[in-house]
């Protein structure tokens, strides 16, 4: 073989193997999914890349440009017409070189926790003050915190028992479905605006208190914008006042009485010895015999046996008396402690202690009730008709039965997210049989939107409806509402 052609030849084959070495660096960055996955079978070192020399010499060959330049970050080297690029690239890497390996995959990490949902503050608020008069009077701000104006619907639920005297601002006296009864304003609402209604029941009997609570919904009156709740009060009468036994019942009254019988019966047993002492020494002093005639003297007179005589006692009638009043005083304390003890007992509430986080109270509606991490107040409650859910509503509703809407509002008390389940929202009717929150309808009703998917955020507060699907003509007595399974939760009574 000429000289020539070997070194042609040779020279050749160095500037490929430059151009290869130049390319590898690149093919990872190239190719990251190529490298990621398994390598075909063919990348397997060969023995040699080049073909055998021919006797038949080869014409003078140049360097092709390819091979001479390094191939540009992002591209893959061209193919050798003598040799597959792959095969090639897997056998002319260096010897002490490891091979490129595929990127490992990223670390497992955690899936975020929820986060609570933002939820826009309403375009319309509520506040309610009760007036210091005799009669039950209410002021009602509504205003509206928005650049527009507002249609709304404020309704004012009324104790119960209660008749309404006055209205202000063309309101109307209604009766809603399952409820007490309310009063009903349509207003419109200008932008930027507050508007101050008015309510004054009739007078009631001294310190009676009275809560009556007020809502803004929307124009429909199905949705609530907010709500706020307030506490009437007798201003001449106190809560100590109120809440006062009987004088015969307290404990101090009957323990100064208790005192004075056992001074009386112990001055009775005094003067009753004092006397008796009196007659002994007078007849001591009067027996005798002689020519005094039994007059006595001066002078000792020998002793002379006395006849014996009967100490006397008590008499019987002081002593049973006076047994019977001890006994009596006896079993009256007793009696009136445990009268307390056992009204005292609640069987209605939750149990406080054990697995249960918080202590169980039950209020009126319009009353804010605090559990373990939620204040829940429970505004108003209203019922349809049997048999008037539509299938559009959502749910599954008995074809015999209703659904009952409550406006609930929820605040949470505690510094952390809390999340919260609708199944353990419960509405107890009559002979004890509950029923828990419509998921469904209660998404209907608050425009699609799950408001048990994620957590309250820590001191937020929402108002919002929750909807029980119930059988029968009689509504709901009670809504038990919870935080969590062991907590003890609050009770509501139905009016």
């Amino acid at each position: 073989m000429p000289a020539s052609t070997r070194h042609h030849r040779a020279l050749a084959a160095f500037v490929h193997c430059l151009g290869i070495l130049a390319a590898v660096p690149a093919l990872p960055a190239a190719a990251p999914e190529a490298a990621a996955a398994p390598r075909p079978p063919v990348v397997t070192p060969q023995p040699t890349v080049t073909p055998r020399p021919t006797a038949t010499p080869r014409p003078d060959a140049t360097p092709r440009p390819p091979a001479a330049t390094p191939a540009p970050a992002g591209a893959t080297p061209p193919p050798v017409a003598s040799t597959p690029a792959p095969v090639v690239v897997a056998a002319r890497v260096p010897a002490g070189t490891a091979a490129p390996t595929p990127p490992s995959a990223p670390p497992a990490v955690a899936p975020p926790s929820r986060v609570p949902a933002s939820t826009p503050p309403p375009p319309v608020t509520v506040a309610v003050a009760p007036e210091g008069s005799p009669a039950p009077r209410y002021r009602i701000h509504v205003r509206n915190v928005g650049n527009s104006p507002v249609d709304t619907t404020v309704r004012q639920e009324l104790p119960p028992g209660s008749s309404v005297t006055s209205i202000s601002a063309g309101g109307q006296s209604t009766r809603a479905g399952g409820s007490a009864a309310e009063v009903t304003w349509r207003l419109r609402l200008p932008a930027r605006s507050t508007t101050t209604l008015g309510t004054a029941l009739a007078a009631t009997a001294p310190g009676q208190t009275l809560t009556a609570p007020a809502c803004a919904f929307t124009s429909d009156g199905n949705r609530p914008y907010d709500c706020a709740t307030a506490t009437w009060q007798g201003a001449a009468t106190s809560a100590a006042e109120i809440n006062a036994a009987p004088a015969w019942r307290r404990t101090p009254v009957l323990l100064a009485g208790l005192a004075v019988l056992l001074v009386v019966i112990a001055g009775l047993i005094l003067v009753w010895r004092q006397r008796r002492g009196r007659r002994v020494t007078a007849a001591a002093l009067a027996t005798g015999d002689g020519p005094d005639d039994g007059r006595g003297t001066i002078y000792p007179r020998p002793a002379a046996p006395a006849p014996a005589r009967r100490r006397r006692t008590p008499p019987v009638w002081l002593l049973v008396g006076a047994a019977v009043v001890m006994l009596a005083g006896v079993l009256g304390a007793a009696g009136w402690t445990a009268t307390r003890r056992v009204a005292a007992i609640d069987t209605q509430k939750q149990p406080t202690s054990g697995a249960w986080m918080g202590t169980g109270v039950s209020g009126p509606v319009g009353m804010p009730l605090r559990e373990s991490a939620f204040e829940f107040t429970v505004y108003r409650m209203s019922c349809g008709a049997a048999g008037s859910a539509r299938p559009g509503d959502g749910g599954a509703a008995p074809a015999t039965g209703r659904r009952c809407q409550a406006t609930v509002g929820v605040r949470n008390i505690t510094g952390e997210h809390q999340p919260w389940h609708g199944q353990l929202q419960r509405a107890y009717l009559p002979g004890g049989r509950w029923v828990s929150t419509d998921e469904s309808a209660t998404r209907a009703a608050n425009l699609g939107r799950d408001v048990f998917a994620d957590p309250m955020a820590a001191g937020s507060r929402v108002v919002l409806p929750l909807v029980f699907s119930v059988d029968g003509q009689d509504p709901p007595r009670q809504l038990e509402l919870r935080s969590g399974v062991f907590s003890a939760g609050v009770r509501v009574d139905m009016p």
